[in-house]
C-alpha cells in the first residue's frame, strides 16, 4: 500500500492532486490518502471524497497547519512512523494581499511543522509546493537549480515562500522535492477557479469596458508574465512525485516562454467581447514607460494610481507584480516530463473558459450584470414586496410577475397573500408567500433569515410598500401621541429594519435595489398629516444618506413620491370620494419603472412645484396650506379622542364646498 499524507487537500491545487493520487489505487497497488484537516472541515472533506473516484480511500487526519506539531498528539505521530510514503505539503497562503502575520504563520511556521513531522515519522519523501515567488526580483534567467542567489524579496509573500523552501532544503532529513508553480489560473478544461487572483484582477475592468464604444486601443510593452492552468500543475506534480532519481531538485511548473502582458490581456479581451489592445511600436513604448517611471516618483502619483486601480478591483499590493523582469527556465522540468505527454497549453486555447467561469461564479458584480437577452429587465429577478396582499402591493406583484420577475409577497395576512399567489400562478408566473408583521423586530428578523436561506440565488430587489396613513390635525392629537409612534413603527422603523436586514446580502452580491413608496406629502406638506409625512420624510432622509454609502456595492435606492391612490387605506376619509386619484395599477406602473430603470426619484410635476415653492417662499406656502386646512375639515374618525371618545368639534359636511373641490382639482394627487 502507498500512503500519502497531504496538507491542503481541500484547496485549489490540493483537491486536484488528491484526486489524481486516489486514481492510482488498484487492487494490486492500493492507495491511502490521509488529509490534514481541521475539525470544522471534516464534513467538507467527506463531501469532497464523495465526488472522487476511490474517495473511500481518503481519510481525515484531524489537525491544524498553524498549531504546534500540526495539532497532532505524540501518540498519533508515533502511530504514523514508518507508515507514510509521501508527505505532500500543498497548504499555504497564496495571496499577496493577505495580512503579513497570517502569511508568516501559515507559510513559514506551517512548513517548519510539516518538515518536523516528515522527519519524525520517517516519511519516504517530502514534496513541497513552493512558488516562483522565491526568485523575487532576480535580474535575468532564474533556473531550477538556483535558490539563494541574493535576489531581492520585495513583499511579505515573496519572503514567506522563500523562507518556507529554505526550511525544506535545510531541515528535511528525508528525501525532498520542490515544485514551483508560476501564476496559477483556472482549469484549462472547465475554467474552474476558486478565487480572484493574478490576471483575474483585471477582469472587472474588462467587463466594464463592454459598456464603452468598441474603439481600437493600444498599450506600450508592459513586460511579461507566466501563467499556468491548475490542471497542468496537479498533473505535473503527480507525475514528478513518482519518477525515480529526482530527489533534491526543484521544478518550475510554468510556461516555457515568457508571456507578454499585452498578449495575455488581448486573449482575455477577446474572451470578454471587447476590442483587444494592440502593441505599440517599441520605439514608442520605451519613452512612455520611462515617463511612467518618472511620474511614479512624484509625491501623490502612486497613491492616485492605487486609488484608481482599487476602484476597478486591482489591489495596490499586486500592481508591482503584474509582470516579471526575469525569465523562469523550465528546461529540467520539461526533460523530466518528456515521457508524460504533459505540456503547458497556450493561454489563447483556454482563455474563454477562464472568462466564462469567472463571469458566472467569481465576478463580484455578476448579480448586477445578469441579463437575459430579449427579455424584461425584471426577468428572473426576485422582488420582495411588502403590503402585497392588496392595493398597490397586489397590483405591483402582478406586474412584476407579468415581466418574468419572481415576486416575494409579504404581509400579515397569509390567506390574502395565498390568493395573490394563486392569481400569479394561474397566469403562468411564480411567487412566494411570507407572513410578517413589519412593526415587530423579531418578525422582520425571521423574515430576513428565511429569505436568504430560501433563495440561494439571491434577493435582488425590495419594495417597501406597506404603510399606514393617519389624517388628524395637531389640535386633535394632543392626547394621541401613539399616533406618531405607530406610524413611525411601520412607515419608518419597519422599512429600515427590513432594508438593514437585507443590505449585507445585497452588498455581498454587489447588486440590490430598494424602492421606497413615499408620498407627495413630503414635497407638499399638506395639513393634518404631521405623523404620516414625518414618517415618510424620515425614510427619504435615511435612503439619501445610505445610498451614498452603498453606491460602491451597486446597491441603489429609488424614492417614489406617490400621489393619492384609491386604495382601502384612504377609504375611512370620506371626502376623498370626491378627490381625483390614481388607481393601484397606475401606482404599480411607477414602481415597476423604479425597479427596471432604477432612477433616484419618481414623482409628479405638482410634487416638484411644491418642493421648489417651499424652498423659495416658505411663508407664502404656509399661508396657502392654511387655507386648505380650513377648507378640508377633520374626518369623523379623526374627531374621536383617546379610546374612541367623540369630541365636541364641528362634523365634516356631507358635500365639500365648491372652493374645496376646486383646490382638490388644482392640486391633483395631494391628500388634503
Amino acid at each position: 500500500m502507498t500512503t500519502y499524507l497531504v496538507t491542503g487537500a481541500t484547496g485549489f491545487v490540493g483537491r486536484r492532486l488528491t484526486a489524481l493520487l486516489l486514481a492510482r489505487h488498484t487492487d494490486e497497488h492500493p492507495v491511502r490518502v490521509l488529509a490534514l484537516t481541521r475539525e470544522g472541515s471534516v464534513s467538507r472533506l467527506a463531501a469532497l471524497a464523495a465526488r472522487m473516484e476511490h474517495g473511500e480511500r481518503l481519510e481525515p487526519l484531524v489537525g491544524d497547519l498553524t498549531a504546534p506539531r500540526l495539532g497532532l498528539t505524540a501518540d498519533r505521530v508515533a502511530g504514523l512512523r514508518g507508515e507514510v510514503d509521501h508527505v505532500v505539503h500543498v497548504a499555504a497562503v497564496y495571496d499577496m494581499t493577505a495580512d503579513p502575520a497570517v502569511t508568516e504563520k501559515a507559510n513559514v511556521d506551517g512548513t517548519r511543522a510539516v518538515v518536523a513531522l516528515a522527519n519524525a515519522i520517517e516519511a519516504g519523501h517530502l514534496h513541497h509546493v513552493s512558488s516562483i515567488a522565491v526568485a523575487g526580483d532576480y535580474d535575468g534567467t532564474f533556473t531550477e537549480e538556483m535558490f539563494d542567489v541574493g535576489q531581492p524579496l520585495t513583499s511579505p509573500y515573496h519572503r514567506s515562500k522563500y523562507e518556507a523552501e529554505r526550511l525544506v532544503r535545510e531541515g528535511s532529513a528525508v528525501p525532498w522535492r520542490v515544485y514551483r508553480p508560476s501564476v496559477v489560473v483556472g482549469d484549462s478544461r472547465t475554467g474552474e477557479m476558486d478565487k480572484v487572483d493574478g490576471p483575474y484582477y483585471v477582469f472587472s475592468l474588462l467587463a466594464r469596458m463592454r459598456l464603452l464604444p468598441p474603439v481600437p486601443w493600444a498599450l506600450p510593452d508592459l513586460g511579461a508574465t507566466n501563467v499556468v492552468p491548475v490542471d497542468y500543475v496537479a498533473a505535473a506534480m503527480d507525475y514528478l512525485m513518482h519518477e525515480r532519481d529526482l530527489d533534491g531538485r526543484a521544478f518550475h511548473l510554468g510556461h516555457p516562454r515568457p508571456q507578454p502582458v499585452v498578449g495575455m490581456l488581448a486573449a482575455f479581451c477577446r474572451a470578454a467581447g471587447v476590442p483587444a489592445p494592440m502593441s505599440l511600436d517599441p520605439r514608442l513604448s520605451a519613452p512612455i514607460m520611462g515617463l511612467a517611471d518618472l511620474a511614479a516618483r512624484i509625491p501623490g502619483v502612486t497613491a492616485a494610481r492605487d486609488v484608481v486601480a482599487g476602484s476597478v478591483g486591482i489591489p495596490p499590493e499586486v500592481i508591482p507584480h503584474l509582470s516579471f523582469a526575469l525569465t523562469f527556465d523550465t528546461a529540467a522540468t520539461r526533460k523530466a516530463l518528456r515521457h508524460s505527454g504533459l505540456a503547458t497549453p497556450e493561454l489563447r486555447t483556454y482563455a474563454q473558459r477562464l472568462w466564462d467561469w469567472w463571469e458566472a461564479e467569481l465576478d463580484p458584480e455578476r448579480a448586477r450584470r445578469r441579463s437575459l437577452p430579449g427579455k424584461s429587465k425584471l426577468a428572473g429577478r426576485t422582488v420582495v414586496i411588502t403590503g402585497a396582499s392588496s392595493g398597490i402591493g397586489h397590483a405591483t406583484a402582478l406586474k412584476v410577475a407579468e415581466r418574468g420577475g419572481i415576486p416575494i409577497l409579504v404581509a400579515r395576512s397569509t390567506d390574502k397573500l395565498e390568493a395573490v399567489r394563486e392569481e400569479i400562478e394561474a397566469a403562468g408566473g411564480d411567487a412566494f408567500v411570507y407572513s410578517c408583521d413589519v412593526t415587530q423586530p423579531e418578525s422582520v428578523d425571521a423574515l430576513v433569515k428565511a429569505l436568504v436561506a430560501d433563495h440561494p440565488g439571491g434577493i435582488d430587489m425590495l419594495v417597501n410598500n406597506a404603510g399606514r396613513s393617519i389624517r388628524r390635525s395637531i389640535k386633535l392629537s394632543y392626547d394621541r401621541f401613539h399616533d406618531f409612534e405607530r406610524t413611525m413603527a411601520l412607515n419608518y422603523f419597519g422599512a429600515i429594519r427590513l432594508i438593514v436586514g437585507l443590505l449585507p446580502h445585497m452588498s455581498d452580491r454587489k447588486f440590490g435595489h430598494v424602492v421606497n413608496v413615499s408620498s407627495i406629502g413630503v414635497q407638499t406638506n399638506p395639513p393634518r398629516f404631521a405623523a404620516y409625512v414625518a414618517s415618510k420624510a424620515a425614510l427619504d432622509a435615511f435612503s439619501r444618506v445610505v445610498a451614498s454609502e452603498t453606491w460602491g456595492d451597486h446597491v441603489t435606492f429609488t424614492t417614489i413620491h406617490m400621489p393619492l391612490v384609491r386604495t382601502p387605506m384612504i377609504a375611512p376619509t370620506k371626502i376623498y370620494d370626491a378627490f381625483p386619484t390614481i388607481s393601484p395599477d397606475q401606482a404599480a406602473d411607477m414602481i415597476v419603472t423604479a425597479l427596471e430603470d432604477k432612477p433616484k426619484h419618481i414623482g409628479t410635476p405638482l410634487g416638484t412645484v411644491g418642493e421648489v415653492s417651499y424652498a423659495l417662499w416658505p411663508k407664502g406656502v404656509d399661508a396657502v396650506l392654511h387655507q386648505a386646512y380650513r377648507l378640508f375639515p377633520d374626518s369623523t374618525a379623526a374627531a374621536r379622542g383617546e379610546g374612541g371618545t367623540p369630541r365636541s368639534v364641528p362634523q365634516p359636511p356631507a358635500i365639500l364646498s365648491q372652493s374645496a373641490l376646486a383646490m382638490a382639482r388644482i392640486f391633483r394627487g395631494v391628500h388634503w
